[in-house]
This record gives C-alpha cells, sequence and structure tokens, in this order.
C-alpha cells in the first residue's frame, strides 16, 4: 500500500476566553503563556511521531487552535523552522495560521509572514456587533473588517474568513449583510458554516433562541447564491474559494490523506507500508502535555477496523462537491471496491449518489442530507 500524501496539524490550546459554541480543546491561557516550553514539547512531540512516518514528505501545515495567534512571531518561526530540521517538506508548502481578530497586530502578521505562514485563516464568524456578543467573541465588527486590512499590508495574499450563520437572533438580512462585508473585502477564501450546538458546551447545556429550521435553509440557500454570484467556487459543503485558492490541507482530509497531530488533544491519521491504517490522539491537557513523563505525549490510539475506514472515508470525501474518484477508496483504505457495491447502488436508488463510473460524487440531495447518505454505509455491514 503506497501511503498518501502527508501533512501535519498542530494544536495550540489557548484561548483569551472560552466561546460558549466551542467544543474544541481550548483553556483560557495563563498569566504567563508559556510558549517557549511548549515549542519544545511539540518539536520533541514531532520527533517522536517520525518514527512511523520515515522517509515521507510534508505536504502541509495548519496550525490551529484554540487561538494560535497568542504565541509570539519568534515562537511560530522557531516551530517551522524545527519542522524543516526534522522532515522534507515540498517546494511551496502551505502553511495555515488561524488568528482571532482581537488579538492580532501588524508587527505580529509580518512576523508570521517572515517566519513562513503564507496562508491566514481569521475567525470572523459575524460582521454583526450583537451577534459576536451573543457567540462571546473578543472582537467587534470594527476590528473584524480591520483584521483583513492588517493581514493585507503584512504582505498576505491567502485569506480566509471563518463565517457562521444561523446565529442567535439573525435574520436573512443580518446574515445577507454578514456576508456583502466579507465579499467586500475581497479574502481567497471563505469558510461559511452554519452554528450547532455541540454537546460539552455552554450553548448546549443552555441554548440560545437560534432560528428555526427554515428560516436557517433560507439564509443558507441566500448566502450560497451570494457567493456564487461573487465568483467562489463551492468545493466543499462549507468552503468556498477563489480559483487556485483551496485550503491544499483541507483538501488533504477530505481526500482521506494522512496527517500527523502534535499539540494537547492534537490527532493524527497513519497508513503503514503493511496496510495498517492507525488514529493517534494526544494528551489533552496543556499542563499534562507540558509535563509529560519522558516525553511521551501520546494519549491513547488504535487501529481502524475494515467498517471504521469504510465509514470515514465516504465522511470526508463526500463532503466534496465534485467527490473523488473511485480508484481513490482502494488506494487510501486498502479495500477492494466490491465492498461498497450495496452501499452504493442503495445511495444512488434513493438520490444521494451520483450514478457515475468513475466517481463517487453526492447529489445536491445528498449533500443537504449528508448524514442520511452516511447512514446507508454505516448501517451495511461490511462485507
Amino acid at each position: 500500500m503506497i501511503p498518501p500524501p502527508l501533512a501535519l496539524y498542530v494544536h495550540v490550546p489557548w484561548c483569551i476566553r472560552k466561546c460558549p459554541y466551542c467544543d474544541f480543546n481550548s483553556h483560557v491561557r495563563p498569566s504567563a503563556l508559556p510558549e517557549s516550553a511548549y515549542i519544545d514539547a511539540l518539536l520533541a512531540d514531532l520527533r517522536t511521531d517520525l518514527q512511523r512516518v520515515e522517509g515521507r514528505t510534508l505536504s502541509s501545515i495548519f496550525i490551529g487552535g484554540g487561538t494560535p495567534s497568542l504565541l509570539s512571531a519568534t515562537a511560530i518561526g522557531r516551530l517551522l523552522q524545527g519542522v524543516r530540521d526534522e522532515i522534507d517538506c515540498e517546494p511551496g508548502l502551505e502553511v495555515t495560521l488561524e488568528a482571532n481578530p482581537g488579538a492580532v497586530e501588524l508587527g505580529d502578521l509580518a512576523g508570521y509572514l517572515r517566519a513562513g505562514v503564507n496562508r491566514l485563516s481569521l475567525g470572523v464568524q459575524s460582521f454583526h456587533d450583537d451577534s459576536l456578543r451573543a457567540l462571546g467573541r473578543i472582537h467587534n465588527a470594527r476590528e473584524a473588517s480591520a483584521a483583513v486590512g492588517l493581514a493585507r499590508q503584512a504582505g498576505f495574499s491567502r485569506i480566509n474568513l471563518d463565517l457562521m450563520f444561523g446565529l442567535p437572533g439573525q435574520n436573512l438580512t443580518m446574515a445577507r449583510g454578514d456576508l456583502q462585508t466579507a465579499l467586500e473585502l475581497e479574502v481567497e477564501h471563505l469558510s461559511y458554516y452554519q452554528l450547532t450546538l455541540e454537546p460539552n458546551t455552554a450553548f448546549h447545556h443552555a441554548p440560545p433562541p437560534l432560528p428555526d429550521e427554515d428560516r436557517i435553509w433560507e439564509i443558507q440557500e441566500q448566502g450560497h447564491d451570494l457567493l456564487h454570484q461573487a465568483g467562489y467556487r463551492q468545493y466543499e459543503i462549507s468552503a468556498f474559494s477563489r480559483t487556485g485558492a483551496e485550503c491544499r490541507h483541507n483538501l488533504n482530509y477530505w481526500r482521506f490523506g494522512d496527517y500527523l497531530g502534535i499539540g494537547a488533544g492534537a490527532h493524527a491519521k497513519l497508513s503503514h507500508r503493511d496496510g495498517r491504517i492507525e488514529r493517534i490522539w494526544k494528551l489533552r491537557h496543556p499542563e499534562a502535555y507540558l509535563g509529560a513523563a519522558k516525553g511521551v505525549y501520546r494519549q491513547g490510539g488504535r487501529e481502524l477496523t475494515s467498517q471504521d475506514l469504510l465509514l470515514e472515508f465516504f465522511m470526508n470525501a463526500l463532503r466534496l462537491t465534485q467527490g473523488v474518484e473511485r480508484s481513490l477508496f482502494g488506494a487510501r483504505t486498502g479495500l477492494q471496491e466490491q465492498a461498497i457495491q450495496n452501499p452504493v447502488s442503495e445511495a444512488i436508488s434513493k438520490g444521494l449518489l451520483e450514478s457515475h463510473p468513475e466517481r463517487l460524487c453526492a447529489t445536491p440531495l445528498g449533500q443537504r442530507f449528508l448524514n442520511d447518505l452516511l447512514m446507508i454505509f454505516e448501517v451495511n455491514e461490511f462485507s
């Protein structure tokens, strides 16, 4: 089995404060951020994991969180140089850094660019102050717009904005205003996704008043129309980009590629030459991660079963609007294509999957009801 492309995810677990909708592994930052010790730990973590991917080349890096922009440009530079010292990287390596509009300054952004970050992802979420307050964000609408200007001034030519819809008290006019403001900023990429109430979040325990399902559908349809009219191509359920500006790191996830995961609570997926595919996860709490005995950062892991592989492949691949080549299923899972004949036939008969000899692609109906489509692959026993 030839291993797929390999990416690296780096998790920074601290935020200025925890947002009530967030279910990521994030913690309120301590008064003195231990950034030097954390970079040391990240690089030690990486060196341990590289034993599993000897001889492979890195295709992208994504620094997420949490709020990675709490780390200084010096720290990010030491991290990226340390990665390059340890593993070969593809030419033109995509390096993304997530940043909070309320926690960036021009000098920091210019420093990140010099350090090797070439793609910035700004967690804007909304351009309405009332919505931002409801979401517990630390920035306001003015700062959200200003952050894009600062990024351009610093020299960034690839910027993503995260924008949510279905927000507390949001109506069609407010949602349209959010997108129109984003479009006026002329960024290369937009992640446009619905607010969901995830378990173990403050919003799940005390739900805010949200638009009903019919209104959310209207907001989504209006948003997609606006984005298409503005020249953005939807290449994944919640991802829109200018031509050539797709997020290569996320495309690797959706095409069931491999990725290392370093940092508190980070996850990895790795394919081995003997055909085994495993998931690995790291110690979740920052203090436990920083205090890892003998540099053992791994908390757990498991080998994926054939049924796991079937379901996880489609959970990712069918998010892509153009789907994937049929041959990718066998190449990325090591399974025979006959294993999916029954669920594929059932999904086609229900109008959820396209009848195409060379591609596996959800229909517009299948994309709208993706969970129903995936249930077909979950309930069909692997044979």
